[in-house]
């Protein structure tokens, strides 16, 4: 039971690694808030989470906007009171050329994928500041540190959240408050499987460089999350992890 008695507050905790890490976290004690756009989704998965006895709690949150993600984040503290635990996972993706985006199409997603993670340390540190303990992990990808064509500015959106956590970690060191990233490679969400699903040849693709020769379950992703929130990996910070299956040390082939 690595998370006993913590409160941890995951975003974009409805469906695919977010879910995972939700479920995790509970099966190591913890109780559990999450927030997500999608309001089915989420409220489907907290009656499922609580029919099971699960201390878990859902409220619709945008993290793009700071006033809807602070009001989530509220509700779940006056649920289970301080968050002592942060995971911030929401993202999207981005497939844009770089003469035709616009700045307001900049603007939407990197409030998404980088903003929402100052936001929700925003939220989260008064309180683990004052309890001189905390902890954050911060879900990047592998295209921080190498990508494909066509993801335009995905990249750098997610090795801005990489230099984010780093400038979390020294600063917020002192205070007892470790901060660390993970950057999964090709994860077997249900977003990616129906994607393989329409194009079965991007799928062997993709399985063809992996050199453990298959692609991660959510699953496998919560397990590191759950273990650098714990006291286990209490002398972990600034860190980024790959969740690839070694994908990352690969030359281009």
């Amino acid at each position: 039971m690595k998370l006993a008695n913590e409160h941890l507050f995951v975003t974009g905790g409805a469906t695919g690694i977010g879910a995972a890490i939700v479920h995790d976290a509970l099966e190591q004690g913890a109780k559990v808030s999450f927030c997500d756009t999608n309001i089915e989704a989420g409220m489907a998965y907290q009656s499922e989470l609580i029919s099971s006895g699960a201390p878990a709690f859902f409220h619709q949150g945008d993290v793009s906007q700071f006033e809807s993600l602070e009001k989530s984040f509220n509700a779940s503290v006056a649920h289970f009171g301080n968050v002592t635990k942060l995971v911030n996972n929401a993202g999207v993706n981005a497939n844009y050329d770089a003469v035709t985006m616009t700045d307001q199409q900049w603007n939407d997603f990197f409030n998404v994928d980088l903003k929402s993670v100052w936001h929700t340390a925003k939220c989260a540190l008064p309180a683990m500041r004052a309890a001189k303990n905390g902890a954050i992990v911060n879900i990047s990808s592998l295209h921080a540190s190498m990508t494909i064509p066509g993801y335009f500015p995905y990249a750098a959106a997610k090795a801005g959240v990489i230099g984010l956590t780093k400038n979390l970690a020294l600063d917020e060191g002192k205070n007892g408050i470790r901060v660390n990233a993970i950057s999964p490679g090709y994860i077997l969400t249900p977003l990616l499987r129906s994607w393989f699903d329409t194009a079965p040849h991007l799928e062997q693709a993709a399985l063809d460089v992996q050199p453990l020769g298959r692609m991660a379950q959510p699953s496998e992703v919560a397990k590191v999350v759950s273990f650098l929130l714990s006291n286990e990996a209490s002398f972990i910070n600034g860190a980024e992890i790959m969740v690839d299956g070694g994908l990352h040390t690969r030359f281009a082939s």
